[in-house]
């Protein structure tokens, strides 16, 4: 066509994509992992003392190589036909047995030789759910899953170096890792200095979902989706406590709750101490 635009080859755009050879350049293939979070009751032995929170992490065991025998964030490859995001919701929906949950992607992790078959990138996801939802089971390449607990927290500080911790466990089964970053930067740009039990590089990016989720805490109301539909302000301010990991003044915490909750008229039942007023999330704040 007269007028019709040509590169430096002398060639239209039609001629240029019949000559085009994918296979010319490397490409990557292309995961997702996600970082599935939720908050559970401690086991407590007096029926009359409230139950304490933890947060835990779904890991799944994996079944093949490689990295067999080691846990590792739900995840697999992206299909030709779906997004990331229909990939991540695919692999939680398969992983837990629900949908429809907080999901929001985290990073894109593409270090070279983070994957020892091939380049892999990883774009990761963070979803947030109630765990009285969730029926876990694990997938096709994997041998079991389970929620562990976890805990991450400076260890040490170096000058400018921060030292992290990251301690997950499940029954007899810890895991452990060491990150260091350096003072005001990104987990996505920490250096995994030891990790045991954790495959890949998921100790950076199950830290780095842990800091994006207590950094949207102090201004966002992510907190309801890990509780149900009703709660006590104790149950509010528990989740917030695990998750910032340090305690929070009762009355300045209700200050800030007030207009996200809404009072109903429902109170706790056979809990083997006073009846606590429930709440719900206020839906007009």
């Amino acid at each position: 066509m007269e007028g019709e635009l040509r590169d430096k080859d002398g060639l239209t755009e039609e001629e240029f994509l019949e000559r085009y050879e994918p296979g010319d350049y490397p490409r990557p293939s292309v995961a997702t992992d996600m970082v599935i979070f939720t908050v559970t009751d401690q086991a407590e032995d007096n029926y009359r003392k409230l139950p304490e929170k933890e947060l835990r992490l779904l890991l799944i065991k994996r079944g093949g190589h490689p990295y067999l025998g080691t846990w590792a964030l739900p995840g697999g490859f992206v299909r030709p036909t779906e997004t990331t995001e229909q990939a991540a919701s695919r692999e939680l929906r398969e992983e837990t047995g629900v949908d429809q949950v907080y999901l929001e992607q985290l990073y894109t992790f593409s270090q070279p030789g983070r994957d020892p078959r091939t380049w892999v990138m990883s774009c990761s996801y963070m979803a947030l759910v109630d765990s009285a939802r969730v029926k876990v089971e694990a997938g096709d390449d994997a041998d079991q899953a389970a929620w562990f607990k976890m805990e991450c927290r400076v260890r040490e500080k170096r000058g400018k170096t921060e030292v992290w911790e990251l301690n997950l466990s499940h029954q007899d089964t810890c895991l452990k890792a060491v990150l260091e970053t350096e003072e005001g930067d990104s987990f996505v740009r920490s250096r995994i200095v030891q990790q045991h039990g954790l495959a890949f590089d998921h100790s950076r990016i199950i830290a780095c979902g842990l800091e994006r989720l207590r950094g949207k805490l102090q201004y966002t109301d992510l907190a309801f989706h890990l509780l149900p539909e009703y709660f006590t302000l104790t149950q509010l301010q528990q989740v917030y406590e695990v998750i910032l990991d340090r305690d929070l003044p009762a009355a300045a915490f209700r200050r800030k709750a007030a207009p996200m909750v809404k009072e109903t008229k429902q109170y706790t039942e056979n809990e083997g101490h006073r009846p606590s007023r429930l709440y719900r999330k206020n839906q007009e704040e």
